[in-house]
């Protein structure tokens, strides 16, 4: 008896063995939701779950209205999902509303109200520096928009909106003339402060006209050749903060604020249109960063950078160009492999990339032209730079920086500071020393400009 008694007693606790993990997985194995993020922006819009554990989602698109919705498996509905509801920003472009809801016992169903038709790319990151496991919905237009055709029509606006203020003092002037009972002449006006353009050489001469910018008003193919287009890169963004400082200034916020204000002065010449790759804190790939410059056939490309070191001791301003073999210096190596790794913080769907292969050939045909062509431009920005805060190295410095591949734009990467030293921080935190810095770069660009003159170019809207 006491035998069977053992025997039954065992196999009950068989039994009871096989139906409780069922139980125990159920309560046990669910991802716990630990932030959730959305970065909104005019390329893309890019919602992000970061969790304990590896998360699995299967979607839809849905018309009429436009809608697309997520179903995750593994998680329960709880109030760090639910915060979810509370992030999408009014002037998201692509986001309208979210609904969340537990749409089986395993199942989330997420319901993201869009704004206009997508082209969703949804990926899981694996753990990397300060995040853990990241399930990423990104939200393309399904029509990319040219970026030419939005240089052009920046430019356009740009020049009605100063013809239309000088037009407004002459009717001010001019109603205050007219005005009865007037005893006596009204004062002078000051006269229009207009900032010195960045000098430039003659352009070249211009290539045949083309049916689609005729077709534009005010504009012209002409006009386009002639337009000398320079590409800012504002470094790191979105799930990439870049380095961080003694008292928490980003890399991402710093470089974003130079690079507007960089943008501006550029602009503020009527020869020149400045393309970002990033004009809000969103992410861009590296490969993508380069892409955007070549399609806009870029005389110039700027990527701008706040670096850090191990130690708050490192100071002052490096540039550095392309090497077509080995770095300059260790230190040029270090930079250019920290900078690399951007993708894997930022978050890049690597199954999105076609020809993967094809791309990777194309971004290593960078010549010994493009590299010259490069140092030169390098050398006047460090000489001004120079002047205005201190230098880590005197000279261009050269590695391998993904970003600086485009085979046939001159490029160059800034480090405007180590931001990791507390009085470069602070220096990059005030906005008097960001305006000197942009003054630097400008002039910079413009010594390159008027010693090698930019080429002939015939820009194709697509």
């Amino acid at each position: 008896m006491s035998a069977r008694r053992t025997a039954l007693r065992a196999m009950g606790a068989l039994a009871l063995a096989l139906r409780l993990p069922a139980t125990a997985m159920a309560a046990g194995s669910f991802s716990s939701i630990i932030a959730v993020r959305v970065w909104p922006a005019s390329d893309y819009s890019r919602v992000t779950l970061e969790s304990d554990k590896p998360l699995q989602a299967k979607h839809f698109l849905v018309e009429n209205p436009d809608r697309l919705v997520i179903d995750i498996e593994g998680l329960e509905l709880n109030a760090g999902l639910r915060e979810l509801l509370g992030k999408v920003r009014a002037d998201d472009p692509f986001i309208g509303g979210v609904r969340v809801g537990q749409n089986t016992p395993r199942v989330v169903r997420l319901v993201l109200d869009l704004k206009q038709p997508v082209a969703p790319q949804i990926f899981t990151l694996a753990p990397v520096a300060s995040y853990q496991h990241r399930l990423v919905f990104d939200l393309y237009p399904q029509q990319a928009a040219d970026p030419l055709l939005a240089l052009i029509r920046e430019k356009e606006q740009a020049e009605q909106a100063a013809a239309q203020s000088v037009q407004d003092a002459l009717g001010e002037l001019i109603g205050r003339i007219d005005k009865p009972n007037s005893t006596k002449l009204p004062p002078v006006p000051p006269p229009l402060v207009v900032q010195t353009p960045v000098p430039l050489p003659p352009f070249p001469a211009a290539s045949a006209a083309s049916a689609k910018t005729d077709a534009l008003p005010g504009f012209s193919q002409a006009k386009l050749d002639r337009l000398i287009v320079i590409a800012l890169d504002p470094g790191h963004g979105g799930e990439d903060p870049g380095a961080i400082g003694p008292t928490g200034l980003r890399e991402k916020d710093v470089v974003l604020a130079v690079g507007l204000k960089l943008r501006d002065r550029l602009n503020s010449n009527p020869n020149i249109r400045v393309m970002m790759t990033r004009d809000a804190d969103f992410f861009v790939p590296l490969h993508e960063r380069v892409n955007k410059a070549r399609r806009v056939q870029a005389d110039l490309f700027v990527s701008l950078h706040a670096d850090a070191f191990f130690t708050p001791q490192a100071r002052g301003a490096s540039v550095f160009v392309l090497s077509d073999g080995a770095a300059s210096s260790q230190a040029a190596k270090w930079i250019a492999n920290k900078e690399n790794a951007a993708d894997l913080v930022g978050g890049v769907n690597v199954g999105a990339v076609k020809d993967a292969g094809v791309l990777k050939a194309m971004l290593d045909m960078s010549t010994t032209a493009q590299i010259k062509d490069s140092l030169k431009l390098g050398h006047e920005v460090l000489g001004q730079i120079g002047r205005v805060g201190n230098l880590h190295k005197r000279k261009v410095e050269q590695a391998g920086f993904a970003v600086l591949k485009a085979p046939d734009v001159p490029s160059i990467l800034v480090e405007t500071a180590f931001i990791s030293n507390p009085e470069e921080e602070a220096k990059l935190r005030d906005p008097a020393y960001q305006g000197e810095l942009v003054e630097a770069l400008a002039t910079g660009i413009a010594r390159y400009f008027a010693k090698n003159p930019p080429l002939a170019r015939h820009r194709a809207l697509t």
